[in-house]
Formats: structure tokens, sequence, C-alpha cells
């Protein structure tokens, strides 16, 4: 897959890339799902065709990729090397998945709301969760929708 990217942001290891949804190719998705336990006999099936950028993008004017770097969020599905989606214009709700700047760093953790306050937990549990006071200047730069994931390069 050919994505034109240009990197804006390299800070505390987190890269910010954009994409051009424009210049993506678009790939044979078959229609049948694929089982991941005991193989059935084949079927018929059909082809459709799908962009990545597409189907990960909710609005690509707002949607940019981060790399993940470090083990803090392994519990959550999320590991080192992933490339989330990102996604600005969606509304912020606990229980989400945020890239946020703290104090001018930033950080991928799972938010949560509630009557105690705001904190930022990590999916790891040799680290400790974020608790949001006034003592911190927090800014969520936006949602995770989604990520991509190598497994050989």
């Amino acid at each position: 897959m050919r994505i034109e990217r240009k990197e804006l942001v390299n800070a505390n290891h987190v890269t910010i890339i954009l994409s051009d949804p424009a210049a993506e190719k678009q790939f044979p998705l078959f229609v049948n799902l694929v089982r991941a336990g005991f193989p059935s006999p084949a079927e018929d099936y059909s082809e459709e065709r799908i962009s990545l950028t597409q189907y990960l993008n909710g609005n690509p004017t707002a949607t940019f990729y981060v790399r993940v770097e470090g083990d803090s969020m392994e519990d959550f599905g999320l590991f080192e090397g992933d490339l989330l989606v990102i996604d600005r214009s969606l509304e912020v709700r606990s229980g989400d998945i945020i890239l946020a700047n703290i104090d001018n760093e930033f950080t991928v953790k799972k938010l949560e709301i509630s009557g105690d306050g705001v904190r930022l937990v990590a999916g790891n549990k040799k680290y400790k969760s974020i608790q949001i006071t006034t003592n911190l200047e927090m800014l969520v730069w936006g949602v995770v929708r989604g990520l991509a994931r190598r497994f050989r390069k």
C-alpha cells in the first residue's frame, strides 16, 4: 500500500503522520468472513474493493496517525510499533483511548471520567494512572479510532 505521508511532530517519541487518501490504492476485500477456528469447506465468494484509509478514517480532514512506542498499553491491545488512527472530530467520552498532551508531553491512555474526577489509565499494571488535577495542563488531541499492525517486515 502506498500512502503519502508527512511527518508533522516528533516530540517525546510520538510521531504524527498525515496521509493523502486520494493517493491510496484500493485492494480486494473478500466478503466472506475468514474463520479463526476450524476451517470450513470452501465456499463461493465474491469480491469488493476496499481502501484501508477510507475504512479507518472517519473524517479524513481530522484524522492523523501516531506510532506507539513502549509497553504501557499492551493490556488494551496496543503494542510497540502499532500505527494508531487518531480522529480529532470524535466527541471524547469516558472509556475512549485518547492521544493526550500533558504538560507538553504526548501519551496514549484510556480516559476515565467519574465523580472522583478525570484520570488517564495505562493498559499495563507496571504503570500508574495519571490523575488530572489543576496542576496539570491536559489537551486531548483526538480519539483512537483504529490501528494498523504489521506481523512481518
